[in-house]
């Protein structure tokens, strides 16, 4: 059946529940668009820390480690000593902050990849061909590996896929959807790693250092769980999309669905030069990653750890550099093939251009290192995290319940907190090293903030790709509107989310490694 035929209305039951969800929505709207710019609210964050800090340090407020049995007292930052940390150390916050180093030396290598069109073209070949009948599961698996390419997935795919739905003779507000809810609600999870594989991980080990110094969370920690995840959420977006949401009526653009004409067809085509660029490029990407595996065979190899280990090795300890040397191969190869690259300053300029547009980015670190700093040096989050712990061995809950209680708070989180990378600095300092002390890896609670961290990106009117993805929408179909569009997302994150959660819950009872710990 076509998607662009007439079908009947939702029920009323189905109507009542969508307009209760859209005032829900709206409500959420009204209260996250008074929130500040994270930037600023990371500095509110920082003077609450101040005040409670000092409230609680003058009523004596401690706990007890349970390893180390010594006592932990909260320190008031409005002391002298508390104040002369927060002057004297703010350039070392910054400059020591995990994520900082990391992200920037990947995003080196990705602005090259980007730039030169690679993944452009890359995501236009995965789509241009595929049969009808798979097209949708194309699309949205081609949308789980655009996570490499970080937020210029939206405006990439978003479009791609309207036009390869049309193409196709369905309707392009469908292409448009399925693109964005495949982008958005499976943000964490790729066949291939990511700049928020490197990110979370830097997180999630500064906050592990709470109850262990050396503990390391490696960009690979999760990689397991996310190829099969990207899997997962692809099929599931799938069926409901095809099952249900393509029977709508309400899906017809404002224009009959025609075919394409020659520019649009280019749009979406590989030219012969692509394709070559694009072989090549393939070759050398097996080429390196093999190259790497040879070289760490030897138990002797450099590459190794210590004791010819390869969790603790370089390669993966230094998985940053690894990445960003990854991609700017690639991009160079495919730059210099298909004539974007002519020279070698024109790497110089993708980098710089790529570095620029981190510039956002950067700002809102600064804030963010303060506060982790403040929030570390009082002891709150040790305190929270110590007592938060001997409470949920009082309820003795089972491990999946914890885990699942906790999905449940950061899913609520992220519709007004969208950015991951502040919602994780937030919540990793007190849920890493609770669940650590109750026998939780930080590579499993990181897991699962994924999971909840993903699935309502969709659906909450703060994300500004939100607006973007109906601004598309609006191009083929005028009268959309945020209901038109959460109409769609809503059902879709709701099931997304009851099955990625059992998936996460199934992996963890069955013991199965989340990646390479």
């Amino acid at each position: 059946m076509s998607a662009t035929s007439a079908q009947p209305q939702p029920t009323e039951p189905q109507s009542r529940l969508l307009r209760t969800a859209f005032r829900g929505f709206a409500a959420i709207e009204k209260v996250g668009n008074k929130l500040p710019n994270p930037f600023w609210l990371f500095w509110i964050l920082a003077g609450v820390v101040a005040v409670l800090s000092a409230v609680l340090a003058a009523a004596g407020v401690s706990a007890v480690h349970p390893g180390t049995h010594e006592t932990i007292k909260v320190q008031s930052l409005l002391s002298k000593d508390g104040l002369a940390m927060a002057v004297e150390g703010a350039v070392d916050n910054f400059a020591a902050f995990p994520p900082l180093a990391t992200i920037l030396t990947v995003m080196f290598g990705i602005a090259v990849a980007e730039r030169s069109g690679l993944f452009s073209a890359l995501l236009r070949r995965m789509v241009a061909r595929v049969p009808g009948r798979y097209l949708t599961f194309a699309l949205s698996m081609t949308a789980m590996v655009s996570h490499v390419a970080g937020d210029a997935a939206y405006v990439t795919l978003i479009p791609l896929g309207a036009l390869v739905f049309r193409a196709a003779g369905r309707s392009p507000v469908l292409g448009c959807i399925v693109a964005y809810v495949s982008i958005s609600a499976g943000y964490d999870a790729s066949p291939s790693l990511t700049t928020t594989d490197v990110l979370l991980s830097s997180i999630s080990t500064a906050a592990a250092h709470t109850i262990d110094a050396h503990y390391v969370v490696t960009p690979v920690a999760n990689y397991f769980f996310g190829l099969g995840s990207s899997v997962l959420v692809a099929l599931v977006i799938t069926l409901v999309v095809d099952k249900v949401l393509a029977r709508r009526a309400d899906l017809q653009p404002d224009e009959p669905v025609t075919a394409l004409g020659a520019g649009e067809r280019e749009a979406i085509e590989v030219t012969g030069r692509q394709q070559r660029a694009l072989r090549v490029t393939g070759l050398v990407a097996a080429g390196f990653i093999a190259f790497l595996a040879l070289a760490m065979v030897p138990a002797s190899s450099p590459l190794r750890g210590e004791g010819g280990g390869i969790v603790d090795s370089p390669v993966i300890g230094g998985m940053a550099l690894v990445l960003g040397v990854f991609f700017a191969v690639l991009g160079t190869v495919y730059g210099r093939m298909t004539g974007t690259f002519s020279a070698p300053r024109d790497i110089i300029a993708a980098m710089v251009e790529g570095t620029r547009a981190m510039a956002p980015i950067l700002v809102l670190f600064f804030a963010i290192s303060q506060f982790l700093a403040y929030f570390k040096w009082t002891n709150i989050g040790d305190v929270l995290a110590v007592t938060g712990a001997e409470t949920l061995r009082d309820l003795h809950l089972h491990g999946w319940a914890v885990l699942v209680g906790i999905a449940v708070l950061i899913t609520f989180m992220n519709l007004v907190i969208t950015s991951g990378s502040a919602l994780w600095a937030l919540a990793a300092p007190v849920l890493v090293p609770m669940l650590m002390l109750i026998g939780i890896e930080p590579e499993t609670t990181q897991a699962v903030y994924r999971v909840a961290d993903s699935v309502t990106n969709c659906v909450t009117p703060m994300s500004p790709y939100f607006v973007m993805a109906l601004g598309f929408i609006q191009q083929h179909r005028k009268s959309a509107g945020i209901g038109t569009l959460a109409s769609f997302t809503i059902p879709i994150a709701a099931v997304v989310w009851v099955v990625w959660i059992a998936f996460f819950v199934a992996w963890y009872l069955l013991g199965i490694p989340f990646g390479i710990n």
